[in-house]
């Protein structure tokens, strides 16, 4: 198992409780009469990462309404080789706070059985959580300078922080790799486009985007100059494509620029109604044009917040097309003649 991102602790001889086990929170609630004084012991299908990720990020604080006294979530990953996945929660304000932890599919599942079969479960937790007073920690910035408007910014970006389990090879090493490296690339042809293109390596996005909202905060008189923020945080696989955010005139350039990487198979350009990034949210909320890259990352979740993400995962030759894509697209679009049309 795995404490989840702000569980409390257990108290320091632990608990032992009998075991209810739910599939949902209407399961929850249809069997609230049975929770108080027992571990409720959530097995949700996996539908969607963002579908599914309530039961970590809400479970604890739901259970505990009805009284249990310790949650234990299965992990949030279609896939599973016996490896819980760590990931923040947060508690809803008026309920207690109760210890809560992921444990592996598997697990979830065996318990869930053992409870269908009318088993008397019962399960002793113990876990010994610490908090330490805030710290400082700084999001990492590179740029290269525009030719002819410099005040104005495209931004590449991914995260720098990570979950203490495996090397946070791919969640987000691999991103910010791209977007360092991207610049790298610019430099290293000489090229340099109208406007500025800004690296961002953002610090504690794991925790809720706290260098992002503070980059957005310290920066509100550049806004108005931002173009285009891009971000990977979602894998650096094989890249098949674009993934935009914004208004459907600028869709229209993004498809142009998309058709630019035939050559490597990915000109895949899908317009999203939606947020396309983690961080570069807080952007697109007020408006500023986001983009990602479409990548061929259907085992991302089972390596996410793992001890299974490490450097193995990662594949020099698809972290190199990754780099390409953000080289070209930064570079494309910060030298157009026009800003990208915000909706």
């Amino acid at each position: 198992m795995l404490g989840l991102g702000g569980s409390v602790s257990t108290v320091p001889q632990g608990i032992r409780a009998e075991v209810v086990v739910v599939t949902s929170f209407d399961d929850l609630s249809n069997k609230s009469s049975e929770v108080s004084g027992k571990i409720v012991v959530y097995n949700q299908p996996y539908v969607s990462y963002s579908e599914t990720v309530v039961y970590r990020s809400k479970g604890a604080s739901e259970a505990s309404k009805y009284g249990a006294v310790a949650t234990l979530i299965r992990s949030i990953t279609p896939f599973s080789l016996n490896t819980p996945h760590a990931g923040q929660q947060s508690y809803s304000d008026g309920v207690k706070k109760i210890p809560t932890a992921c444990i592996t599919v598997e697990d979830a599942e065996l318990l869930n059985r053992m409870y269908n079969r009318g088993t008397k479960l019962e399960i002793f937790l113990k876990m010994d959580s610490k908090f330490f007073a805030n710290a400082t920690s700084r999001n990492t910035v590179a740029e290269i300078k525009g030719t002819t408007d410099p005040h104005k910014i495209v931004l590449v970006s991914g995260h720098l922080d990570s979950w203490d389990v495996g090397q946070g090879a791919m969640d987000d090493g691999g991103g910010a790799f791209i977007s360092w490296n991207s610049l790298v690339v610019l430099k290293n042809l000489n090229l340099r486009p109208k406007r500025s293109i800004r690296c961002l390596l953002w610090t504690a996005e794991e925790e809720g985007y706290i260098g992002a909202y503070a980059y957005l905060k310290g920066h509100k008189s550049e806004l108005e100059n931002f173009n285009l923020v891009i971000e990977s945080d979602e894998g650096t696989f094989q890249p098949y494509g674009i993934l935009f955010h914004g208004s459907e005139t600028s869709a229209c350039i993004m498809l142009e620029v998309a058709n630019l990487f035939d050559s490597i198979n990915a000109t895949t350009m899908q317009f999203s109604k939606y947020n396309v990034g983690s961080d570069i949210e807080v952007f697109e909320n007020i408006n500023i044009p986001g983009l990602s890259l479409l990548n061929k990352n259907e085992k991302y979740f089972w390596y996410h917040h793992t001890e299974a993400d490490t450097m193995a995962v990662e594949d020099p030759d698809s972290l190199d097309l990754n780099t390409a894509m953000f080289a070209v697209i930064s570079y494309i679009i910060a030298d157009l003649s026009v800003d990208l049309p915000r909706s």
